[in-house]
């Protein structure tokens, strides 16, 4: 999935900046215990967590193992052209950052659920905006779909309005950007997301898993844009 952000915000600088503001500027920072901050650094620990777990693979590699080598000779004696220690020392510590990513990512997927189900501010007279049939609107168009991809795996074509991401609607976005759609996917690799498509006056219901090493780029494999009535 390739979609163009908004936030550039350098990490901490919201910290630093409470810190350095006049007392009586008004402004109103968000809350440590908000649920959008929670999952903000939730969503920092998982950066760290599969940066970890990246190093110790590269001991594996550095070995030319995987999870599964064998580390004894067919005699069954330790093999002398690999670091067990290491290697041991490595796929132990891997297994357990793994445990905790798919607890930190349970953990995010609850909080931007919390975050984006209810927009902090929704704009007057947006209740919902559904039509007057009182079907969902869709917020999203599906522009490409790549070959062999989870996307097209899941079923997405070409000219699909999205009109539920897991829980996101569209009165989980106040602005044009995407950027809630893309934080669910992140915290939701390898796992199923329901997806509600309008396809020909149609809504169709798709199971839709974000993985990597499909042999293409981004988690879906399709290029996911804003959608207005009139786009």
């Amino acid at each position: 999935m390739f979609l163009k952000t908004t936030d550039n915000s350098p990490s901490g600088y919201i910290a630093d900046y409470k810190k350095r503001a006049p007392a009586n500027m008004g402004l109103e920072l968000p809350s440590p215990t908000s649920p959008r901050e929670q999952a903000r650094r939730l969503m920092d620990q998982k950066a760290s967590i599969e940066a970890e777990i990246e190093a110790h693979i590269s001991i594996l590699k550095a070995n030319d193992v995987t999870m599964e080598t064998p580390l004894v000779d067919r005699d069954g004696f330790p093999r002398a052209d690999i670091d067990i220690y290491a290697v041991r020392g490595a796929r132990k510590r891997i297994i357990e950052l793994r445990n905790d990513l798919k607890e930190n990512m349970e953990e995010i997927a609850k909080k931007l659920q919390e975050v984006y189900a209810v927009p902090e501010s929704a704009p007057s007279g947006t209740e919902g905006k559904e039509s007057s049939e009182g079907q969902a609107q869709p917020f999203a168009k599906v522009d490409g779909v790549a070959p062999g991809s989870p996307a097209s795996e899941a079923g997405l074509q070409r000219e699909d309005l999205i009109v539920k991401f897991g829980s996101l609607t569209q009165r989980s976005f106040s602005s044009g950007s995407l950027q809630p759609l893309v934080n669910l996917v992140s915290a939701n690799e390898n796992q199923s997301i329901a997806i509600d498509v309008l396809r020909r006056q149609e809504t169709i219901t798709l199971s839709l898993t974000p993985r990597k090493g499909w042999g293409g780029r981004g988690l879906l494999g399709c290029h996911i844009v804003p959608y207005t009535p009139n786009s």
